[in-house]
């Protein structure tokens, strides 16, 4: 349910912004979203391939992320 989403205790909602708290690797890029960036404006979405955060960013483009990587900023 979208409405449960957790990153580290604290709910999530739609128009949120987040931090990583992990460098990711951007799959099919040899870029690396650098842990400490801040996302903004997220979408919560269904997580069918465990990815149960839609979001863009500055740099990369459009991307999913797991909230097991994010904090609420």
């Amino acid at each position: 349910m979208l409405s449960k989403i957790r990153a580290h205790g604290n709910l999530l909602a739609d128009g949120d912004s987040v931090v990583l708290i992990k460098d990711l690797k951007v799959k099919g890029s040899s870029s690396v979203v650098k842990g400490g960036t801040k996302v903004r404006n997220i979408r919560l979405q269904e997580a069918t391939d465990g990815h149960n955060i839609a979001c863009k960013i500055d740099g990369i483009g459009a991307m999913g992320l797991k909230s097991e990587f994010v904090k609420k900023a």
